[in-house]
């Protein structure tokens, strides 16, 4: 007989409210502690949010990343409580939380869904993961609209790409799914991303993607592999920023950029950041308070 007590691993529970206008912010803010994020209806306080976790995370460390955006926006910061949840499987209570999305041709859901995808979709199965993006956050759902429409509107050619950050691998199974004949290599610093990215991509049937731990642009196989014809990169602002040139260097002449994890306050630094090197900024999308960017090097 197994032992109940060991068939979920132990997880905490951070609660705040959010500003209902500033929420994106604040669930941005929270990607690094590696949570599963929920979120619920609007009280007095603003909008309740609880990430789930699998460390007894301390309080000031919740509270520094919430300063962050706290001070982009004014905003006081948030009121924070961190509690050790019983023995359930908070993966799938969380999965109850998560619609599906519909962005560009993709339709991204969890087997908790039982309606069919609509029929001139390409779905993309994730389940909810405490580690792992879900493909909720307006910031993927902008590079899914972005690529889409440089695959389909602009009938942008692409033989090798590259997903920078790759995370859960929506992206790099998107880039897959619109340019079937490209190469595309995922890249993430997280080793257990690139086991999460491998398991979805086979989960999906999707085929050519070569996915691997690296130090971002660092990674030997960046450097032997490019220029790239296309990168997406879904991070935040400031490496944004740091990797500017590097992107450039690995930018084929006539290539394109997808950039987002940046806030709408942040696109004139990264903007500013990626122009200085001869990028052009073909296509900005803002979804709630996050900016997509789209370059392309001349």
């Amino acid at each position: 007989m197994t032992d109940s007590t060991q068939q979920h691993p132990d997880m905490w529970c951070i609660s705040f409210a959010a500003p209902e206008e500033h929420l994106g912010g604040y669930e941005m803010a929270m990607e690094p502690l590696d949570g599963a994020i929920v979120t619920s209806g609007k009280t007095e306080a603003g909008i309740p949010v609880q990430v789930y976790v699998q460390r007894d995370v301390p309080v000031a460390e919740v509270e520094a990343l919430l300063g962050n955006v706290a001070e982009v926006y004014g905003d006081p910061i948030p009121a924070v409580t961190v509690e050790k949840l019983p023995d359930v499987d908070w993966v799938a209570e969380s999965q109850k939380a998560l619609p599906p999305i519909h962005a560009g041709r993709f339709y991204v859901y969890g087997s908790h869904v039982q309606d069919a995808p609509p029929a001139d979709s390409i779905p993309l199965l994730i389940e909810a993961n405490v580690a792992f993006g879900t493909g909720q956050h307006d910031t993927t759902k902008g590079c899914l609209l972005a690529l889409t429409d440089l695959a389909e509107k602009e009938a942008v050619p692409v033989a090798s790409a590259l997903d920078m950050g790759t995370g859960s691998g929506i992206l790099a199974m998107a880039l897959r799914h619109l340019w079937q004949e490209s190469k595309v290599l995922a890249v993430d610093i997280d080793e257990p991303s690139i086991r999460v990215t491998i398991e979805n991509a086979e989960l999906n049937r999707v085929s050519g993607i070569e996915a691997l731990a690296g130090d971002g642009y660092a990674t030997a196989a960046v450097g032997e592999q490019a220029p790239f014809d296309l990168i997406v990169a879904n991070i935040l602002a400031e490496p944004l920023c740091m990797m500017a040139a590097d992107l450039d260097k690995a930018l084929k002449p006539g290539g394109h950029a997808v950039l987002s994890g940046l806030l709408i306050t942040q696109q004139e630094q990264v903007q500013k950041a990626h122009e200085a090197l001869g990028l052009t900024l073909k296509r900005e999308l803002h979804l709630g308070d996050w900016a997509t960017l789209v370059f392309e090097k001349p």
